[in-house]
């Protein structure tokens, strides 16, 4: 039997991943969760595993190459024998082209003609014109507009409609030429592939007479007073598997799509809201001023860079580099993803989030003593007790007794969304750049359980099989640099997070004990970065107090 293996759903807002590398080639055999290709989102490099065993008949990826979400990535054979029939029965059905539906019925009387219809005589065919595939997936689409009247005079590749996807807006051509019988569709309605739109009188013309798209292109070469719209048929590159054979449009005036509503696609309505852009103040400059992404972030960058107001901090006009080579060798690189993402998302938060930044000392004397004694407990169970996990715990603690450190803010409507649950996300350095696994539900598992789970998510996030599902829907981060080294530094705030602790390497310092003597004592620096606009500092010092408190008397937090 003969499989296709899809790209699977990567995350929420992940539409697309560029292929790095291909792990299986035709004629192996895979087996379940066996990896098949390596991708790379804006959020992580990750390994694919296949959700099917068998015999690889055909890959249709290789590295280099960015496919989308759904996207067909190799066929498997599940019984070979079997799968060959099905794949040379698939081969000819495909090359078998469908025949047009053909109702043969019984003419209508002629309605009147007006001076530009032409007159149609001889055999005349009622032909049922459907709507035609339009990519895999897709079923439906909203009619935006319907382009023609019963009665008018239609040519071969003249557009019918114009229907709306969640990919693009585009215009439906006729297949035929004739005349337009009934119309079965109306603008605002939803139709699905396979439907009849319209039926059209076949037959031939008897008199050579101008059609109304001729007189309207005579009219307009003419400079004429009247407004028409005229459809402007343009030659574009098709992407495999997406709307063969449809015609984007361009309109001088382009018709909303329901009144009141942006000329956008649904897919750019909702980039709109998920940022949070007004998108009836993006001006579009597509076609007919349709509003396109591209529309959409280059709006909402220029309300980052010029309004002061609600958070947003006067972007800085970037300078143009030198020419770096007239001083020495140089050697360019281009951004991985994961960097792109980050350089973007970091610039985004530090440009729109108010930060501050706390410091603080903890003594974790005893803690490590505590700590190095229980951890052959968790080493049983295959992991490590470290300072992290630790602080994981006594974070959710904070996080309960300071709830406004687990909320995010929404300028945009001017409310703060609290959070119930405890989602702590762990910064790891990996050798693709900065990646922040998210432990789940923190609050309700043990110490042992979190530092198995933390070593288990830096492993995949470094062997690169981690899934986006594990990078999602944090509340809290943390950032450990103490293994590498440094005493304090200030962390950027992981947007839509309100706060993020930095950890620094613990060290031996004199500390006066209040009786007349100095003691070696191990002090852990921290640093929490926190978002001003929710949080004020007295908060922040007092968050950071708890947590430094907690480090240093367990039982307290406990209590």
């Amino acid at each position: 039997m003969q499989k296709e293996f899809k790209l699977p759903e990567l995350g929420e807002n992940i539409e697309a991943a560029d292929i790095v590398n291909v792990l299986v080639k035709e004629g192996d055999f895979i087996k379940k969760d066996q990896g098949v290709v390596e991708i790379e989102t804006d959020k992580a490099t990750i390994e694919v595993p296949s959700t099917i065993e068998g015999k690889i008949s055909k890959l249709l990826v290789k590295p280099g190459d960015k496919i989308k979400v759904g996207s067909t990535i190799m066929i498997v054979e599940e019984d070979a024998a079997e799968s060959l029939k099905q794949t040379e029965a698939t081969s000819e059905h495909k090359t078998e082209e469908k025949p047009t539906e053909v109702k043969t019925e019984k003419p209508s009387e002629p309605k009147a003609s007006t001076s530009t219809a032409p007159k149609v005589s001889g055999k005349k065919e009622i032909v049922e014109f459907h709507l035609p595939e339009l990519g895999e997936n897709i079923e439906t689409a909203d009619v935006v507009n319907v382009l023609v009247n019963v009665g008018d005079v239609i040519e071969k590749d003249q557009g019918i409609i114009e229907i709306e996807t969640d990919k693009a807006t585009i215009e439906v051509p006729s297949t035929v030429s004739g005349r337009v019988a009934e119309v079965f569709v109306k603008a605002g309605e939803k139709a699905k592939v396979g439907q009849t739109i319209i039926k059209i009188e076949t037959g031939e013309l008897s008199e050579t007479i101008p059609s109304e798209s001729t007189t309207a292109q005579a009219r307009n070469e003419q400079v004429s007073e009247e407004k028409k719209t005229e459809v402007t048929k343009t030659s574009t590159t098709v992407v495999k598997g997406e709307l063969p054979a449809l015609h984007p449009m361009e309109f001088d005036e382009q018709p909303p799509i329901l009144k009141g509503s942006a000329p956008a696609a649904p897919s750019v309505r909702r980039l709109a809201r998920e940022i949070g852009v007004d998108i009836n103040k993006v001006p579009g400059t597509g076609p007919g001023g349709r509003i396109t992404m591209d529309d959409v972030k280059a709006y909402s960058k220029k309300l980052h860079e010029s309004r002061a107001e609600g958070g947003f901090t006067p972007g800085i006009k970037a300078e143009a580099l030198p020419d770096f080579s007239k001083f020495g060798e140089i050697r360019k690189v281009e951004m991985s993803n994961i960097r792109k993402k980050t350089a973007e998302h970091l610039s985004y938060a530090w440009a729109t989030i108010p930060h501050v930044t706390q410091f603080d000392k903890a003594d974790i004397t005893n803690l490590e003593k505590t700590r190095k004694e229980l951890s052959k407990i968790v080493e049983k169970s295959g992991a490590k007790l470290t300072v992290t996990g630790i602080l994981v715990k006594v974070i959710v603690e904070a996080l309960k007794k300071f709830p406004q450190f687990n909320s995010s803010i929404d300028m945009e409507k001017k409310e703060i969304i609290f959070k119930n649950y405890f989602n702590i996300g762990i910064a790891v350095d990996t050798e693709h750049g900065l990646i922040v696994p998210v432990i789940k539900d923190a609050d309700k598992k043990s110490l042992t359980q979190i530092s198995v789970e933390m070593n288990s998510l830096a492993e995949k996030a470094r062997t690169k099989k981690i899934g986006l599902e594990d990078l999602q829907g944090g509340c809290f981060t943390i950032t450990n640099l103490g293994g590498i080294g440094g005493t304090y530094f200030t962390p950027i705030v992981n947007s839509p997070e309100v706060a993020i602790l930095g950890v620094s390497r613990s060290a031996y310092e004199p500390v006066w004990n209040g009786y007349g003597v100095f003691e070696p004592r191990l002090m852990l620096p921290l640093s929490l970065s926190y978002d001003h606009r929710i949080i004020d500092g007295a908060d922040a010092i007092r968050f950071l107090r708890f947590v430094c408190e907690s480090l240093e008397e367990p039982f307290r937090m406990m209590l």
